[in-house]
């Protein structure tokens, strides 16, 4: 009875449980985290999963706001057949007193929002006059002195008390500053001289890119108001009106000293990480290691990031991928990303080791150095998974004991003649499959090692005709082996194409190797392969005297990432 009593309580349960997700995902955020007493502020409750959303009760914000108004929206989306929806509601709320305000957790749509503060001062007395003003234009710089290559906050406000039919606001332009807007416009109201305006706000992420004093120019308007008392309004009879926002000066701070060592980033903040690694364990020959690194930084474009690479690795060879690059909006911060995948493809078993990898950044918010670091890695390399291995021993036993006691007990062998047969056929199909086998593994292990044997047989001519032939295939596993066994029939000694491009000269010969290892190991697009493999290696193979192959440097290069930009 009591199970019977579980099951229906189970099922209650699972029921209950999607209309529980609907209130999963609820967010309360401000148009704006710092006002002057006096300006309004838009509060967005947004709601997503498709569940009913009502403008909330809004009386514990009564001591602190006057709730002016609100307003909802809805929108759908459909993306891979998956159906979302989002509701939106906006409020809009005048704070009754400076100071920083609380808006505490609200009730909406099944769900509880996060609570949000917002940031009240003082009216500017010097805007007094402004008040007699229909139209007028602020502009504001935050922070007012920075380095160079960091990012500040250029604001431009138009407001105006009258009717406008038209109206251009200009973009700031200045030489030495780069400009770019963050998001879209704003639109709330203020009060400026004890008069009630409509205010349009933009916001420009402005980067110095030079040091010393530099100014920002007024940025004007033009446009058209309309009196709508006038009864010829109507007929399109509009006043012309202009107004221009004061310039504002910054001033701009070389890099400090401590920064000269490394390439100078100047961020809020910045995270660098490297991520993949065997699914299984260790690693093989011949496998590719996929890994993919990251570096994002609040306060910079990605163009200001360095590009990122790894180090040459001892016993593998590192194929890069297409890097994957941008810049996103978060409030009033650029946020650049680069984003780089590698194929780290072992040529030897052992161990493989990746170094760890540091980038220098500068903290504007702290004002110091920083190190962002990517701990050293170590793998465990086996041999290649397809390789063949040693018969077993069994088997010649097997066939040796009919042989040897066919002579001492002759009758038994004419008696079970048939016997016999059955086992030897027996075993002759096991061997065959036993090889068939092998023969799979080899192949399905290493396509290019499993080919070269094949083609190794004949002279280098030969092979060098094979390969002229393969080159003009899109196989690239096929031109690899081709390749590879008319190299060793010059140099056998060498075991694979990283050692081959290191024992060429330096040229089109090693360009065109490392083209064709990105197209097998990372899939890169490379077009018109085969003719530039054919036409780098029809003079014959350009080798380097055997005393300069054999003295080849063990050290990587130095890392990217201490180049001054």
């Amino acid at each position: 009875m009591k199970a019977r009593y579980l099951h229906i309580l189970l099922c209650c349960l699972a029921c209950l449980w999607p209309l529980a997700s609907f209130a999963a995902d609820v967010q309360a955020t401000l148009d704006r985290h710092r006002v002057e007493l006096g300006e309004t502020v838009t509060l967005n409750l947004r709601a997503s999963g498709g569940a009913m959303a009502a403008t909330p009760d809004l009386s514990v914000l009564s001591q602190d706001f006057a709730v002016l108004g609100s307003s909802s929206n809805t929108s759908l989306s459909i993306i891979n057949g998956q159906r979302t929806a989002q509701v939106t509601v906006g409020v809009a709320l005048r704070p009754l007193h400076v100071g920083t305000l609380r808006i505490p957790s609200l009730s909406f749509a099944g769900g509880t929002t996060a609570p949000v503060e917002l940031e009240v001062v003082q009216p500017d007395t010097s805007a007094a006059a402004a008040g007699r003003k229909d139209v007028f234009v602020e502009a504001t710089v935050d922070p007012a002195s920075a380095y160079v290559g960091q990012q500040m906050v250029y604001t431009v406000r138009l407001f105006f008390a009258t009717d406008l039919t038209s109206g251009a606001l200009e973009d700031p332009q200045v030489a030495g500053i780069d400009f770019r807007r963050l998001g879209d416009e704003i639109n709330y109201q203020a009060e400026r001289g004890g008069r009630r305006y409509n205010v349009i706000e933009r916001r420009y992420a402005a980067t110095p890119q030079r040091e010393g004093h530099l100014q920002i120019p007024a940025v004007a308007f033009q446009g058209e108001s309309v009196n709508m008392a006038n009864p010829d309004a109507f007929f399109g009879n509009g006043t012309p009106i202009t107004a221009a926002s004061p310039a504002v000066d910054i001033d701009v701070r070389p890099a400090p000293t401590q920064a000269a060592q490394s390439a100078w980033l100047p961020a809020r903040s910045l995270n660098l990480t490297l991520d993949g690694g065997p699914s299984h364990g260790d690693l093989h020959v011949g496998e590719p290691l996929n890994l993919v690194m990251n570096v994002q930084a609040v306060g910079l474009p990605y163009e200001a990031l360095p590009a990122l690479s790894l180090p040459a690795l001892d016993g593998a060879t590192v194929y890069p991928d297409k890097p994957v690059n941008g810049t996103r909006v978060e409030g009033q911060w650029l946020v650049g990303r680069r984003q780089q995948s590698f194929a780290v493809v072992p040529n030897r078993a052992g161990t493989l080791s990746i170094p760890e990898t540091t980038l220098t950044w500068w903290n504007v918010v702290e004002n110091h150095a920083e190190t962002a670091r990517i701990p050293a890695q170590t793998f465990n390399v086996l041999a290649a998974a397809g390789a063949p291995a040693t018969p077993a021993a069994p088997a010649p036993q097997v066939n040796a004991a009919p042989v040897d006691a066919a002579p001492t007990q002759a009758p038994v062998v004419v008696q079970h003649a048939w016997w016999r047969n059955v086992a030897l056929a027996s075993l002759g199909l096991w061997l065959l499959t036993v090889l068939a086998w092998l023969i799979w593994r080899a192949r399905r292990g290493k396509p290019a090692q499993a080919a070269s044997p094949v083609e190794a047989k004949g002279t280098a001519s030969q092979l060098r005709a094979a390969f002229l032939t393969a080159a003009r295939g899109k196989d690239a596993a096929e031109q690899a082996g081709a390749l590879l066994a008319w190299a060793q029939a010059e140099r056998p000694t060498l075991r694979n194409l990283g050692e081959l491009g290191q024992a060429l000269s330096a040229g089109p010969q090693r360009e065109t190797i490392d083209a064709l290892q990105r197209k097998r190991y990372a899939g890169a697009d490379e077009s018109g392969l085969g003719e530039r493999l054919a036409a780098a290696f029809k003079p014959g193979f350009a080798w380097q005297p055997l005393e300069q192959a054999s003295n080849v440097s063990p050290l990587p290069p130095l890392y990217p990432f201490n180049v001054r930009r």
